[in-house]
Parts: structure tokens; C-alpha cells; sequence
């Protein structure tokens, strides 16, 4: 459980980066437009596990042997992008017009699935572990809506000190898991 509240943790930090640089570009963010920006995260972020589930378990007996290395694989390199962007990233931008931000809903949609495709690449790694995805992807998006809508208010109230660390942390944790998953089956 409680590696899947890490998990989950770990890869809410995305939607809850994009849900702060928001809250720091739109002052008049309302609780309504926190709750729809919150819960389209939540919900890309609870679909997309199952659905890289669904993908691994097509392939999943041609690759039981590498398994643990796969999933390590992916971990990483998610969490390595993570940690790699709160490196890089730069103040945000808060040229924002609400036609570019979460208020609008054709691009809050793009932004749930941009901050959900690594929610896939765990889920098809559960998927090759064989482990089962309904209880992690529920957490996921639990967590994910919850964060989301705490970063609206936060990027409202505090702005952008604390995004970068957010970012770097769930990097941090994603890498974490996948260590975890590795040692466990080299040393089984």
C-alpha cells in the first residue's frame, strides 16, 4: 500500500506542477475551475494505468523473464524525465490568456493527457509484474485530484518557490519504486 501511495505521489507531481504554474498565472482561478482542472487530471490519471495495463498483459508472457527490468526501465526513465524538467525548468510564463491555460477546456484535456502518459508507462509495468491495476489506478487518481486542486490554490496563494522541488521529488520516488521492483526480483 504503501508503495502505491508513493506511486501515486510520485506521479500526481506533474499534474500538480502544471495545476501550481496556473494558480501563479490566473489570481482569479475559481474553486469551480480548480474542482474541473483537478478532477479531468484525476481521471486521465486513473484511466491511463489500466490502459497500459491492458497493453502489457497482450505481451506480458513473452517478456516474464525481463520483467523486473522492464519495469525498472520505465520507472527510471520517467522518473528521470521528471527530475530532469524541475532542473530545467524556468520561472513560469504568466503571459498566460485563459485560451492557454486550464481554463479553457480543450486545453486543460491536452494538459490531462500530456501529465497522465506516464501514468501509462506504470501501469504497463505492473502489467509485466502481474500485478493488478484497479486498486493503484484508483489511489492514482484519488491522489492526482486531490493534489491538483491543493496546486491551484497554492500556485494562487504562494506561487512558484515550491514547483521545481515538487517536480524533483516525484522523480525521486518513481526512480525509487523501480530500484525497489529491480532488487526485489534480482535478490528473490
Amino acid at each position: 500500500m504503501l508503495t502505491s501511495l508513493l506511486m501515486a505521489l510520485g506521479l500526481s507531481m506533474d499534474a500538480f506542477a502544471v495545476s501550481v504554474s496556473n494558480g501563479i498565472c490566473i489570481p482569479e482561478m475559481k474553486v469551480r475551475y480548480a474542482l474541473r482542472a483537478a478532477l479531468a487530471f484525476g481521471l486521465f490519471q486513473f484511466f491511463m494505468p489500466i490502459v497500459g495495463w491492458a497493453l502489457g498483459g497482450a505481451f506480458r508472457e513473452h517478456i516474464e523473464h525481463i520483467d523486473h527490468w522492464i519495469a525498472f526501465g520505465l520507472l527510471a526513465f520517467v522518473g528521470g524525465k521528471m527530475i530532469f524538467e524541475a532542473l530545467r525548468i524556468e520561472a513560469p510564463d504568466c503571459a498566460l490568456d485563459k485560451s492557454k491555460g486550464i481554463l479553457h477546456l480543450g486545453t486543460l484535456l491536452v494538459l490531462a493527457v500530456a501529465t497522465s502518459i506516464d501514468a501509462l508507462a506504470v501501469g504497463l509495468s505492473l502489467s509485466v509484474l502481474g500485478r493488478p491495476i484497479l486498486g493503484p489506478a484508483l489511489l492514482i487518481g484519488v491522489v492526482t485530484f486531490l493534489v491538483s486542486f491543493m496546486g491551484c490554490e497554492f500556485g494562487r496563494r504562494i506561487g512558484a518557490r515550491f514547483e521545481r522541488w515538487a517536480e524533483l521529488a516525484g522523480g525521486v520516488v518513481l526512480i525509487g519504486i523501480g530500484v525497489k521492483i529491480l532488487l526485489e526480483h534480482v535478490f528473490a
